[in-house]
């Protein structure tokens, strides 16, 4: 991991980030303001440690990361990402989540010290993260429901329908920033699991590959294959 001066930081502004979702530009600014550092993490290097104090608040500036956890076994399962524009609060003691890159990510790091008086201090800013709390939970519930009830096939599909929405790729392609084993990691099933589905989405003309690119002829339907109603995004 390497650190850089924050005039020399590129990706997704925090400042227009948070004006675009609906925050006072005042409030905006104090935050984009807050003491705080740049950090790159590199894929499969742990940012994060399973059972690390979380007394910082984190904002994703470009790439991609993961949260996850670890069954007994070391068997690993990814329960939740952070595209470019989204963050991760703080908490009080230890998480039991560990912290990863999926792509190459620089990440906006601040201390929950700096963080939580200017919340404290601003009842429309905790309503304002108080929306993103209920949205990630929204994400996390439909996970569930994906890891839980939905077969192999639609698992894959929606995984791929919520990531197009998440990086703002349109409904026609996507370029797939996953591994096959990270998707194994994300839908409950093995890396051999899901070459076989790709294969057959691929068989049926639901998708053509192209290394990474991914292109969807018909989105209505690859959206139906997949169970996919992006309401819980909203």
């Amino acid at each position: 991991m390497s650190r850089r001066p924050q005039s020399a930081a590129s990706g997704v502004d925090l400042r227009e980030k948070l004006i675009a979702a609906g925050l006072d530009p005042n409030l905006a600014k104090m935050l984009d303001e807050m003491p705080a550092k740049f950090v790159h993490s590199e894929p499969r290097k742990p940012f994060r440690e399973e059972g690390a104090n979380r007394d910082e608040v984190m904002f994703v500036r470009s790439g991609l990361l993961c949260k996850y956890k670890s069954d007994s076994s070391g068997r690993r399962q990814i329960v939740a990402l952070r595209f470019p524009g989204e963050g991760i609060l703080p908490r009080d003691g230890r998480a039991d989540y560990g912290i990863q890159a999926i792509l190459r990510s620089e990440v906006k790091v601040g201390r929950a010290q700096d963080f939580g008086p200017i919340v404290d201090a601003n009842p429309s800013l905790q309503r304002f993260f108080w929306k993103l709390i209920q949205r990630n939970e929204a994400i996390g519930y439909e996970w569930l429901v994906n890891c839980g009830r939905r077969d192999s096939t639609a698992r894959v599909a929606h995984l791929l329908c919520e990531t197009q929405l998440r990086m703002h790729s349109g409904q026609s392609r996507l370029t797939n920033p996953f591994t096959q084993q990270q998707i194994a990691d994300i839908t409950g099933q093995t890396s051999v699991n899901v070459n076989r589905v790709f294969a057959d989405l691929e068989r049926q003309g639901l998708i053509k590959r192209r290394g990474r690119e991914i292109q969807i002829p018909d989105p209505a339907e690859f959206r139906r294959v997949a169970n996919f109603q992006p309401s819980y995004l909203r």
